[in-house]
């Protein structure tokens, strides 16, 4: 297998992603986005032991910190992030510090913000080790920390120096966060590639065993849909906002329940489907489409389902704390058919109460 580079065109702020096997050991790729002579690593407890000290040797030379922090989506808040400012006041790093994100995509939310933070902004590096961080969160400059009352409310679009994604470390990678990550990859077919949602169709068994060739083709594909719509839209004032297909519903679940009791792909795997549906209930989509949709995610070991605990009113009261709220309505990304989403901000009232019902989110 060879890497693949590709480019988020955006001027002066452009930058490129390496995807490919064993690049956290080359040199070549990482260091010439060291700005200058420290270099401050964040991680958490479970990506530390695995390619921590790999990716110092890489940097071997500079003066390099570690900041490592608890895994979890629990801990993406304000607290854990004065971790990191502690950490980087303490070894008096300057304005010229790099912060290099080496973990999931909580990992690099939370670095990335504190680096749009720190003395106004510093440079960092995404260096992503799960699939879900791969193709989507690592790409596009969204950096964030969640709110009780709101996922992800608090952050800044910060742009990385570099994406460096070593397809090598999927091999340790949980299944259930596997699972997780694909959910995204499904999320480009069903927003704006037809062709890749039928070849996912085909080929989720070699995604589920780690295929390299069915993953690293994936993973391009994905991150090549995601650089071209940041590109055209950096800051989320169009197109931009169909890479959230499932995740008004997603978010709304993932802060009802807790953060950290269903992981973020989790959440947005029935969030598409609960999109696919109400898409289908206007008529947009066919049944037969929408039986596609709960048929690939079903495959891949998602939920299709909601858990017991949420209610309708609490799931209604947090869409309407959403980023994508538009005077007082909750803007929804629905499909016109598969491979074609849309933002709708006019649908009856009536739908999206009949499709809580169908999934049996009642009071």
């Amino acid at each position: 297998m060879t890497a693949v580079t590709l480019h988020v065109d955006l001027g002066s702020r452009s930058y490129p992603i390496h995807i490919g096997p064993g690049l956290l050991q080359q040199k070549h790729l990482l260091r010439p986005h060291v700005a200058g002579r420290q270099v401050m690593i964040v991680t958490n407890e479970t990506v530390a032991p695995l390619y921590l000290e790999a990716v110092k040797n890489t940097l071997n030379g500079l003066e390099v910190h570690v900041t490592v922090l608890p895994d979890g989506e629990q801990y993406k808040n304000i607290a854990t992030l004065e971790i990191i400012f502690d950490n980087l006041m303490a070894a008096r790093c300057d304005r010229g510090t790099t912060v290099l994100a080496l973990g999931g995509g909580v990992v690099g939310d939370i670095a990335g913000f504190a680096a749009a933070c720190y003395q106004r902004g510093v440079p960092y590096i995404q260096v992503p080790t799960t699939l879900l961080a791969q193709v989507d969160s690592s790409v596009g400059g969204k950096t964030a920390v969640n709110h009780p009352r709101g996922k992800n409310m608090i952050g800044a679009f910060y742009q990385p120096q570099a994406v460096i994604a070593d397809t090598d470390t999927l091999s340790t990678l949980a299944d259930r966060e596997l699972r997780a990550g694909i959910a995204e990859v499904i999320k480009y077919g069903l927003i704006r590639d037809a062709e890749f949602l039928a070849w996912l169709e085909q080929h989720v068994p070699e995604l589920l065993v780690r295929d390299p060739e069915a993953l690293t083709f994936a993973i391009n594909r994905s991150c090549q849909a995601k650089a071209e719509v940041v590109a055209a839209d950096e800051r989320e004032r169009g197109e931009r906002a169909l890479l959230n297909l499932g995740h008004t519903f997603g978010h709304a679940i993932e802060t009802a329940l807790g953060y950290g009791q269903w992981l973020h792909g989790e959440a947005v795997a029935l969030g598409m489907v609960m999109a696919a549906f109400m898409s289908s209930h206007l008529k947009d989509l066919s049944t037969a489409d929408y039986r596609r949709v709960m048929d690939l995610v079903s495959q891949t070991g998602l939920p299709v389902a909601p858990p017991a605990a949420i209610t309708r009113s609490r799931l209604l009261s947090l869409m309407q704390s959403d980023k994508k709220v538009s005077a007082g309505t909750v803007r929804l990304v629905l499909l016109k058919k598969l491979g074609h989403a849309y933002l709708c901000d006019d649908y009856p009232p009536t739908t999206l109460d009949d499709t809580l019902q169908h999934f049996q989110i009642t009071d």
